[in-house]
């Protein structure tokens, strides 16, 4: 059924008021459901503030120009398509929409906008298997358990030690005062020597009186 100007400027309205709060849009094909599977579908990415909203692709591609969105080329919005917008968590529609994709095969991710980027067929896939932010926060409590647990014990320990009083300092040991020295017994002063008493000279030697001289023989 034809849209009249009316339909087709609230629709335009609508898809640039959810293109401009949401984190990321994506878009996927959606042929085969069944009224069942499209309500259970939206009922999940409603739950996880995301929301699923069908609409012509000219219209798509006006609200993307005039939001300064990527170009959203005819290849890329081929056959019926529609919007998955998630307003909190990026990933949070392309997740819900490849989990629901594994019962319902014609659901298929066919690529999005994030972060101002046009992304591919493959490009949404791989952003669609990222683990989601409860997933991530789950394994990094886990792999910080076991540190926590003995960081909160060693707490324990230093608010414990913290309680018990410390024990009184012990009072500084007095030094020994140093005994006083007895003073030095002064030498007694040297007694002058004695000087030797010169000995008296030798007595002087007699002198022998000269020889008599012999008589002389009378001459014959």
């Amino acid at each position: 059924m034809a849209l009249t100007k009316a339909q087709k400027t609230e629709q335009l309205t609508e898809l640039k008021d959810k293109m401009k709060k949401s984190q990321s849009v994506m878009f996927a094909h959606y042929i085969g459901m069944t009224v069942s599977d499209v309500s259970d579908l939206r009922s999940k990415l409603r739950d996880q503030k995301s929301e699923m909203k069908v609409a012509k692709k000219t219209l798509m591609q006006i609200a993307a120009k005039e939001m300064k969105l990527p170009e959203l080329d005819d290849k890329l919005l081929e056959g019926p398509v529609a919007c998955i917008f998630s307003y909190e968590d990026p990933l949070s529609g392309a997740q819900i929409a490849f989990k629901f994709s594994k019962d319902h095969p014609q659901v298929e991710l066919i690529g999005g906008v994030f972060e101002g980027k046009l992304l591919s067929k493959e490009e949404a896939l791989v952003l669609a298997k990222i683990p989601s932010k409860i997933q991530l926060l789950g394994m990094f409590a886990a792999m910080i358990n076991s540190p926590m647990t003995s960081f909160a014990r060693a707490l324990g320990e230093i608010a414990k030690q913290k309680e018990t009083p410390a024990p009184a300092p012990e009072a500084p040991k007095a030094e020994a005062a140093p005994a006083p020295e007895a003073p030095k017994a002064e030498a007694a002063p040297e007694a002058p020597k004695a000087e030797a008493t010169p000995v008296a000279d030798a007595a002087p030697k007699t002198e022998e009186p000269p020889a008599a001289p012999a008589p002389e023989a009378p001459a014959a």
